[in-house]
C-alpha cells in the first residue's frame, strides 16, 4: 500500500508499525524518525516560520484564517508522482497539520482515488484509539496491538507513582506571545503526572490566554511548552517575557520553577512520543517519586 501522511504523529505511527517502506509523501514537518525527512514532501506551509519571531507567527496566522488564505501549500506534482492508495490526515486543528481544505485539495488533485483516514485524538486514550485506527486500516493490527500495550503499561506506571504531599498547580503554556493554555490531552497528561491542571479543560482546544489569569490561577510550577518549538528556540521566545513586570512577579518565576521542554517531539503532537511527554511531566512535578523514568537526554531544561 502506498501511503502519504498529512500529519507527523501518524508519521511516527506508521513507522513504529514498520510502513516506512510503504511511505511516500509527507509534510515538512515529518522529522521523526530521521528517516521520514528523506521522503518526498507533498505540503509546505505558506510561509517560513524557521525566520519569524512566535508574534510575528501568531499574527500571520490570524491574519490567514480570518481571509480564508492558505496555511498550508500542496505540492500538486510530489502527490501525483506519489500517488497513494491512502492519506492519513487529522481533524483537530486547521493551525497545527494541514487541514480539510488541504485534504480535500489532495483528493481532488488524485482524481478522487485515494482512501482518506482521519484522526481526531483530544486525549491520551484518544492516541491509543488513533494508532489502532491507523494499525487496522494498514493491515498492522497486531503490531498495533502491541504498541499500544506498551505505551498504555508506559502511561499506568506515572499514574502508579507514590507521590508524597500534596499535588502542585501545573501551568503549561503552549505559546509565548501572545500567550497560549496547552489544551487537547495535555491537561489530562498533568493529572496523570501528579498535578493540578487549572487553566485549560482537558479534551479542549488550546486557547488564549493573559498573565492576570495565569496569575489568578497562581502556579506552583510552569511549563513552557510552545506548539512545535524545542528547548533553545523557547528559551529564545521566553526573553520577550524579561523584564515583564507581571511575569515576574509570579509565584512560580520569583521560585524559579519554570521549565521548557522539547514541545516539538513530546507535546505538541497526538504520537506514539506523546507518552514520553507524560513522563516529562512526572519528572518535573515529581522529581523523587518519578526518579526511576528515564527520558531522553535534553528533553526538559530548568529555566534560569
Amino acid at each position: 500500500m502506498r501511503i502519504v501522511s498529512f500529519l507527523p504523529s501518524a508519521t511516527e505511527t506508521l513507522y513504529e508499525l514498520g510502513l516506512g517502506r510503504q511511505l511516500v509523501g509527507v509534510t515538512h514537518e515529518c522529522k521523526y524518525p530521521p528517516a521520514a525527512r528523506k521522503k518526498p514532501q507533498v505540503i509546505h506551509p505558506s510561509f517560513d516560520p524557521a525566520r519569524m519571531t512566535g508574534k510575528e507567527i501568531d499574527s500571520k496566522i490570524v491574519e490567514l484564517v480570518r481571509s480564508g488564505g492558505d496555511i498550508y501549500l500542496v505540492d500538486e506534482k510530489a502527490l501525483k508522482e506519489a500517488d497513494p492508495e491512502l492519506i492519513v490526515a487529522q481533524g483537530l486543528c486547521e493551525v497545527c497539520s494541514p487541514f480539510t481544505k488541504e485534504i480535500g485539495r489532495a483528493v481532488s488533485v488524485l482524481g478522487g482515488k485515494p482512501d482518506v483516514l482521519v484522526l481526531d485524538p483530544h486525549d491520551l486514550d484518544d492516541v491509543l484509539v488513533s494508532i489502532m485506527d491507523v494499525a487496522e486500516k494498514v493491515g498492522r493490527v497486531k503490531e498495533g496491538r502491541k504498541l499500544v500495550s506498551s505505551l498504555q503499561k508506559r502511561i499506568d506506571a506515572v499514574r502508579a507513582m507514590k507521590v508524597k504531599g500534596s499535588r502542585p498547580k501545573v501551568a503549561c503554556i503552549e505559546w509565548v506571545d501572545p500567550p497560549f493554555t496547552a489544551g487537547h490531552w495535555v491537561p489530562q497528561m498533568v493529572e496523570y503526572a501528579g498535578g493540578i491542571n487549572g487553566l485549560s479543560v482537558a479534551g479542549e482546544q488550546s486557547r488564549r490566554t493573559d498573565l492576570e489569569e495565569i496569575a489568578k490561577f497562581d502556579p506552583d510550577i510552569i511549563v513552557m511548552m510552545p506548539c512545535g518549538f524545542g528547548v533553545e528556540r523557547t528559551l529564545e521566545e521566553m526573553k520577550t517575557l524579561k523584564g515583564n513586570e507581571k511575569w515576574e512577579s509570579l509565584r512560580a518565576v520569583k521560585q524559579k520553577i519554570v521549565y521548557a521542554v522539547e514541545s516539538g517531539a513530546y507535546f505538541s503532537k497526538p504520537s506514539p512520543r506523546t507518552v514520553v511527554g507524560l513522563e516529562i511531566l512526572a519528572k518535573i512535578i515529581h522529581p523523587e517519586a518519578a526518579r526511576k523514568i528515564r527520558v531522553p537526554k535534553g528533553s526538559y531544561k530548568k529555566v534560569k
